[in-house]
Formats: structure tokens, sequence, C-alpha cells
């Protein structure tokens, strides 16, 4: 093994260790911000509030995050933002103690800034290993999130009742949770991703010639136009619209055919499992069958889950269409992720991938946003079948971009 190939290696299992425990304090609470959200703004309407609010802190976050990484680096970026999510929980708890519904807005709206840091480490994964490797780098990182997945949700009881036991809120157990979870990734960052993912990239693609873009840095407006690359964001923002419309009114969905916590809890731990814990498979697949295929299979499995979700109220039926949810999202993300990165060169790399997941964060904000006052209005199905219908458009967009390159190969 190569000096790069243990440096690689490195970076990535930190990286990972930095989702773990990120996303553990993100999902702990993101399974209550819908019920807190209905609490705070004392109506049903503003469920889809808090979600949205950390969607967009997000979104306009990720592009400043990716020219000030170019800047400062990955490592510190990334300890930047956690830190300020630190200051971010410390200030939901103080709007539940108060009952403040603006300033735990606010405080969400630094969980989002944070969210689209940590989120950006993916991409620092592929560019320090080779093309040939980089759907599985992003999906070691993203596989991450499955410690989340099986311990964020899970905190939320216990911790509900120690918050209680404390003369607390018990909604408030679960920010207690994340502000020392993301206080310790800070940490990890800080002692482990060195040397800085920027650095090490360069000379990977000086290594890797033929395989990376070069030339003249391209305005982001033409690196969208190419197919490619048009794929890849579309699988990413048309994704995430569709998982959050659904997963974020899923508690209040529950909560209102009296579900407690812990029933809440499991549904939503079922469809963070199916968010991370197959990335492995997913990144594999992305480079052997190839970034295509695999968007396909998460966009058709989105579209599945959307048609299982509004069958059934009861507890198996939705953890099983809440599963198939986030197993098509991470097709669509890893697949995504890993096809737009072969289109960018080094000097492309972070501008592009924080407006990428601009874009991501906007549309899925208003995802959220929009599936809150929807289900105030209507129901449930409704949203699903909103949600199904959005899906078709990466699953069209693939069958098509694959038919048109096969062709291609077949008369060259």
């Amino acid at each position: 093994m190569t000096d790069f190939q243990k440096l690689a290696r490195k970076i990535t299992w930190v990286l990972f260790a930095t989702q773990s425990l990120a996303s553990a304090g993100f999902i702990a609470s993101a399974t209550i911000n819908s019920i807190l959200g209905a609490k705070l703004g004392s109506s049903a309407s503003y469920a889809g509030v808090p979600s949205a609010v950390y969607l967009l802190g997000g979104a306009f976050a990720a592009s400043a995050w990716g020219y000030l990484m170019d800047k400062i680096g990955r490592r510190n970026g990334i300890v930047t933002g956690l830190i300020i999510g630190v200051f971010g929980n410390g200030l939901v708890l103080y709007a539940i103690s108060t009952s403040s519904f603006a300033l735990f807005l606010l405080g969400m709206v630094m969980l989002g800034i944070t969210n689209a840091a940590v989120v950006l480490g993916r991409f620092a994964a592929a560019e320090v290993n080779p093309p040939a490797q980089r759907g599985a780098a992003i999906s070691n990182v993203v596989l991450g999130g499955t410690f989340g997945a099986v311990f964020g949700p899970l905190l939320v009881g216990p911790m509900g009742v120690i918050a209680h036991s404390l003369g607390l809120d018990e909604l408030a157990g679960a920010y207690i949770a994340t502000l020392v979870l993301f206080a310790i990734a800070s940490v990890v960052v800080l002692i482990g991703l060195r040397p800085d993912p920027r650095e090490l990239g360069r000379e990977i693609a000086v290594q890797y010639p033929e395989e990376t873009p070069h030339g003249a840095t391209r305005p982001i407006l033409q690196i969208l136009r190419q197919p490619a690359a048009l794929i890849a964001v579309t699988a990413m923002v048309l994704g995430q619209v569709v998982m959050v419309a659904i997963m974020v009114i899923t508690s209040l969905h529950m909560r209102g055919h009296n579900h407690n916590l812990r029933d809440i809890s499991a549904v939503i731990a079922s469809h963070t499992f199916g968010m991370y814990a197959f990335s492995v498979i997913s990144g594999r697949l992305s480079d052997s069958w190839g970034r295509g295929p695999v968007i396909l299979a998460g966009a058709s499995t989105l579209l599945l889950a959307c048609i299982a979700a509004p069958l059934s109220p009861n507890v198996l039926p939705l953890a099983v269409a809440l599963f198939l949810l986030g197993l098509g999202w991470n097709f669509c993300f890893v697949g995504g992720s890993a096809l737009l990165s072969d289109q960018l060169s080094p000097a492309e790399r972070a501008r592009t991938q924080g407006t990428n997941d601009l874009l991501v964060g906007l549309a899925s904000a208003t995802g959220s946003l929009g599936s809150g006052f929807l289900f105030a209005a209507s129901n449930y199905t409704i949203i699903a079948i909103v949600a199904g219908v959005i899906s078709l458009v990466p699953l069209g967009m693939s069958v098509l971009w694959m038919r048109k390159a096969r062709t291609a190969v077949i008369t060259a």
C-alpha cells in the first residue's frame, strides 16, 4: 500500500467517524422537529417549518462553505461548522425553555449551517481517492450515517426521560445529546483530518491526469450543461425533495394516529437505516455497474416508497415504506455524488459541489415547508402522490441518458 493510499484510507475513516457522530445528533433532533414546530408554533401548519428553515440555512451555507473550504481547507471548515452546531443546539434548548418559536428557528438555521459543512465531507473523501474508487469512498463516509440511523432515534426516548428528570421538557433531551455529539465530532476532525484533503486531492489529480478534467476553470452553468453533470445534480436534488417531503411529516402523521415517541422513533430509525446502511453496496455498485444504473435504481425505489407509505398508518408498514424511501435516497445521493465528482477538475470541485448542495438544500426546504402546509390542507396520501410524481423525473432522465450513451458507444 502506497503512502497516498494510507493517507486516503485514514482521511476516509476520520470522515466516517465524523459522519457517524454528527448524523446521530441530526437524526435524533430530526425525529421530533415537526412535533416541536407544531407545539411552539401552536399549529400543525408549522410542523414543516423547522425542517424547512434548517434546510434553507444549510442550502445557503453550502455554497459559502464550498468557497470557504478552498481558502481555509476542508479540516478547518468542518470544525468551524461543528462548533456553530454546538451553539445552535444551545440556542434551541433555551428556546424550548422559554417557548420561543423564533429562537427555535434561529437555532435550526445554525444546525443547517453545520449540516452543510459535514455533508461536504463526502466530496473530500472522493478527492483523495483515485477515480475508480470514488464511489466506494463516498459510500464509506455516507455509511457513517448508519450509526446515526441506529442510535440517533434511540437517544430520543432515554434522553427525554433524563431531560424530564432535570425539570426540562422531554423534547429537550434530543438536543442535549446532539450538542455533546457535535462537540466530540469537532475534536475528532481537528486531530484526525491531517493532511488536509484539499492538498492531498491536488496530488491525486496529478497522478491521474487522463481521468481528471483539465483546462480553464469553467463557469458552473457551463458544467451543468453537460448531460452527466445535469443528471447527477437532478438525482441528488429531486431525490432529496422526495425523501424530505415524506420523512418530515411522518412523525406528525403518526402522532395523529396516537403513536408514542417510541413508535415514531422506530419508524424514523428504519428510514435512516435505509438511508445509510447500504452505502457500502451503492458505492461499489456505482463503481462496477456505473453511475447511471445506480441512479435509476434509486429513483425506482423512491417511487415504490411513495406508493407504499400511505397504505397503512401502522408501525410495521410505515417502517417498511420509510426504509425504502431511505434506500432510494441513498442510491440517488451516492450515485449522483460520484457522477458529479467525475466531471470536475480540482479547481472546480469545492465551489461546484457547494452549489450542488445549495440546490439540494433549497429544493428540499421547499419540499419540507410545502409538506407541512399540504398536510394541514389535505392529508398524508396527497403528499405521497406528489412526491411519487417528482421521483419520475430522475427516473426518466436516467433512462434517456443511459440509452443515448449506449447508442453512442454502438455507433462509435
